[in-house]
């Protein structure tokens, strides 16, 4: 009797574990089939290819969706672009290339519980520097999100030379990779219905390399009508990091480290697009050590030629479309960490160790100034405001007061930048918050080193495991259940009905309000919910004054 009770119960559990498939449902490409979550929670479609990539579009817009006979299992997602990974442990970028080229797939996720009315949508772009990264559940798990009533999509996108090789020529027109993501919002305009969504009400959201993609689709005309509301976290396209102002150059410093020294760009086309995919992503330049990690983040979005039959992404410099007001104007979230630099200086350990990094040479990239006299000043002001009296070490303080530097502005500023220029012209709510709730989920202030663990405040990419389920760090979801809540029900509120905190809010009476011309404040999302200017420190005023003076024509 005993042994019939335990073969009773193993079968319960076993029964959790097993696949429970959905039924068929049809779109563009065919027929497919997910399956069920585990726990109840939510339907998951995995792994569906939303366009193609072939040695033929390799540098180009991707191809069509393909289309299959029978049914199509959705059932497993195991696959990224081709990148080299940074291992979070060592600090290093792993030599050896990981993913594969016919790499465009999505995953799109489905609350469990039967509804008659159509959904609210959100698709998430992912993040890691246009060089790394994938749309996987490992990271971007949907529990959270989905559970609230809205339907989640993720996906991959090409990274690195595939994605952003820019020749000015047909053949690598360049942002293929942001091609690949309007491939993949089209794709949800096409068929999220038969998932129950509503493609009337899509908003995007992303972060760091993926915050500044959603940035980039309120500028393109290729993205118009994609989206209904979008959220950006820790990234603009104002970012110095965000835009690759001469790509032929980017080309021919790579097929130099090849041996190789042409300028021309069918040259260096047709080496490139000869190399072995593999060899291609794993090629690595030499580090200059004065300079910070962010110079090595080469691959980016780029302006485009007109050519006949090819259609651009990207015509003009980002700071000239938000100036004149030329972009898609909708709701927006528009925010970031308090503390983004932690992190990147954890990742930056060559830099710190060797102890020579030059001011005037880790300035940003889209600066630029009347004399070398001026450039060796401003350096030196910057030094000042910075690190005071206290050299450049692995010492817990000054590696604290270095981080500052790599957040304020490479991801602070551009953010607070776009805000500005945004509500000059548009007639949309635009919501501001800074992120610095510190909790067990921290993951990235956790790596950024032992300096970070006991500073207060959050890191970049913090925010994430707070929005989104990690399967490895299930057991710490108790310890920080109230800010997931929190979270998770600003953002799906907002994708709902353009408020965080609408009428029917359940953090009433506290309000998030848009973000005025005449009283700039961002919302803090911390233990306590409050609200701060949103020129919240001295640094961020004088980055602001700095760009007015200095910014690259």
């Amino acid at each position: 009797m005993l042994s019939t009770k335990w073969l009773v119960l193993w079968s319960l559990w076993a029964a959790r574990l097993a696949r429970q498939p959905t039924a068929p449902l049809r779109v563009s490409s065919g027929l497919l089939r997910g399956s069920v979550a585990s726990d109840g929670s939510h339907v998951a479609y995995l792994g569906i290819p939303y366009a193609t990539v072939t040695r033929e579009n390799r540098f180009k817009a991707p191809g069509p969706e393909p289309i299959w006979d029978g049914i199509y299992e959705a059932i497993e997602d195991n696959v990224m672009c081709l990148q080299c990974q940074m291992n979070f442990l060592t600090r290093e970028i792993g030599e050896q290339p990981v993913g594969q080229e016919d790499c465009l797939k999505l995953n799109v996720y489905t609350p469990a519980f039967p509804s008659d009315s159509i959904l609210p949508v959100m698709v998430f772009i992912h993040g890691g520097g246009f060089t790394e990264g994938a749309g996987f559940p490992l990271l971007y798990g949907p529990d959270y999100l989905v559970t609230k009533g809205v339907i989640l999509v993720t996906f991959n996108y090409r990274l690195n030379v595939p994605g952003f090789l820019s020749l000015g020529i047909k053949e690598a027109p360049g942002n293929a990779a942001m091609k690949d993501q309007v491939a993949a919002l089209r794709w949800v305009q096409k068929n999220i219905k038969a998932f129950r969504g509503d493609p009337d009400n899509v908003t995007i959201f992303g972060e760091s390399a993926g915050g500044a993609s959603v940035s980039y689709h309120l500028l393109s005309p290729m993205s118009k009508g994609l989206f209904h509301k979008a959220i950006t976290q820790s990234g603009s396209s104002l970012c110095p990091w965000a835009f690759q102002a001469n790509p032929v150059h980017n080309a021919h410093r790579i097929v130099k480290s090849l041996g190789y020294d042409t300028k021309d760009p069918h040259e260096l086309y047709k080496i490139l697009n000869n190399l072995p995919l593999p060899d291609l992503v794993g090629i690595k330049l030499p580090k200059d050590l004065r300079q910070t990690l962010f110079s090595e983040l080469m691959y980016a979005p780029s302006i485009e030629k007109n050519f006949d039959g090819v259609e651009a992404f990207l015509t003009e410099k980002p700071y000239q479309l938000l100036t004149r007001g030329n972009y898609t104007k909708v709701p927006l979230i528009i925010g970031f960490t308090n503390e983004e630099g932690y992190f990147f200086i954890g990742a930056d350990d060559a830099v710190v160790s060797k102890s020579i990094l030059d001011f005037e040479f880790a300035l940003p990239n889209n600066v630029e100034f009347p004399s070398e006299l001026e450039k060796k000043r401003v350096a030196g002001e910057i030094k000042e405001m910075y690190m005071g009296d206290e050299p450049i070490s692995k010492t817990p303080s000054a590696t604290v007061k270095l981080s500052r530097y790599y957040g304020d502005p490479f991801l602070i500023y551009p953010s607070l930048a776009e805000t500005e220029l945004l509500l000059q012209s548009t007639d949309k709510p635009v919501y501001n918050y800074c992120f610095k709730y510190s909790g067990w989920r921290n993951v990235c202030k956790a790596f950024a080193g032992r300096a970070f663990l006991l500073e207060p405040g959050a890191t970049h990419a913090d925010d994430l495991f707070y929005l989104f389920h990690q399967p490895f760090l299930s057991w710490l979801t108790w310890f920080d259940k109230e800010m997931i809540e929190k979270m998770t029900t600003l953002w799906t509120n907002f994708a709902k009905y353009g408020d965080p905190t609408p009428a029917t809010s359940e953090l009433l009476p506290l309000r998030w309000l848009p973000t005025t011309a005449t009283n700039p404040r961002a919302f803090v999302l911390d233990r306590e919910l409050s609200t701060v200017p949103l020129w919240f420190k001295e640094s961020l005023i004088y980055w602001r004054d700095l760009y007015y003076k200095y910014r690259r024509k």
